[in-house]
């Protein structure tokens, strides 16, 4: 029988943008494949965020074929979220995409109430996951630091077995050897079970034999996307964060070359600005 050949993310042509403001993405394309874990890169304000969240299915974007996870609708087919299959953990201190509701993490309950109260989970790999973020289950919610709060949050997010993960910078709250033990354990779930992860981070630390793969963006548009393997910039360079510096340099160089505020008549109209796929809610600011 001849192997099915698909991605686990596929975005084609996507448009996006935000009530009021310059659109985000115009014909964005990006193609991720099973098992990969890739890191998504750029500066404050490229698109990182806005694209995890549209790959969570929390903003529509065109019809159902622009944006694909596990060969569905991102936004459109739910059960991706709600089997678990997709999971996004984010910035916020709340239950988020495979997990119910959106349930604030700062309230006087403990981190056992929190953590056993998620519904349909496997007891032993909750029990591995409470071990490896080492979480004290008598916690009090509302007295403990940010790291800890994290470190529920991610347990509470890992419990269902998911396909795709979309993290936004949640190890920056965490110690050095709790990252490393979490990379450890996102590492496994794609060798052993063929999950994918995309993983924004503005910390390289390790990085370099963790990840497969490497998306680039800058102000919305997919400058490269590479194999790490094959990223002939790395083989020249002490690490990642050396590579990555060097293309953020640059386009920060770049930026401040273009002439600033020009005549009306000279700027082009985007074919975006007609398109009826803008969100409907205001952000003032996206990674």
């Amino acid at each position: 029988m001849e192997e099915k050949n698909w991605s686990s993310i596929e975005v084609s042509g996507m448009q996006f943008g935000y009530d009021g403001q310059s659109p985000v993405f115009i014909d964005f394309t990006l193609k991720i494949l099973p098992g990969s874990r890739c890191l998504l890169v750029g500066a404050n304000g490229s698109g990182k965020t806005t694209l995890l969240k549209i790959l969570a299915g929390k903003h529509m974007v065109g019809g159902r074929d622009v944006v694909r996870v596990l060969n569905c609708s991102a936004f459109h087919d739910t059960h991706l979220v709600c089997s678990g299959d997709l999971s996004y953990l984010g910035g916020s201190w709340s239950k988020t995409v495979g997990s119910a509701g959106e349930i604030p993490l700062q309230g006087d309950f403990s981190a056992e109430h929190m953590i056993f109260g998620v519904e349909g989970v496997d007891p032993v790999r909750r029990e591995k996951l409470i071990e490896l973020l080492d979480i004290d289950l008598q916690w009090r919610m509302h007295k403990v630091s940010d790291g800890q709060r994290r470190r529920v949050q991610i347990c509470m997010g890992l419990l269902h077995p998911f396909q795709v993960l979309l993290l936004d910078e949640v190890t920056v709250d965490l110690d050095v050897v709790a990252r490393l033990d979490l990379l450890d354990f996102f590492k496994e779930e794609c060798e052993q079970r063929g999950a994918t992860i995309v993983y924004a981070t503005h910390i390289f630390d390790g990085l370099e034999t963790w990840a497969t793969d490497l998306a680039y963006i800058h102000a919305g548009e997919l400058k490269r996307t590479d194999k790490l393997s094959e990223l002939g910039e790395l083989k020249n360079s002490a690490n990642l964060l050396s590579v990555v510096e060097s293309w953020l340099r640059s386009e920060t160089n770049t930026e401040k070359k273009k002439p600033t505020n020009p005549p009306a008549e000279n700027q082009k109209t985007s074919p975006f600005d007609s398109s009826p796929f803008r969100s409907s809610r205001h952000m003032a600011y996206y990674r």
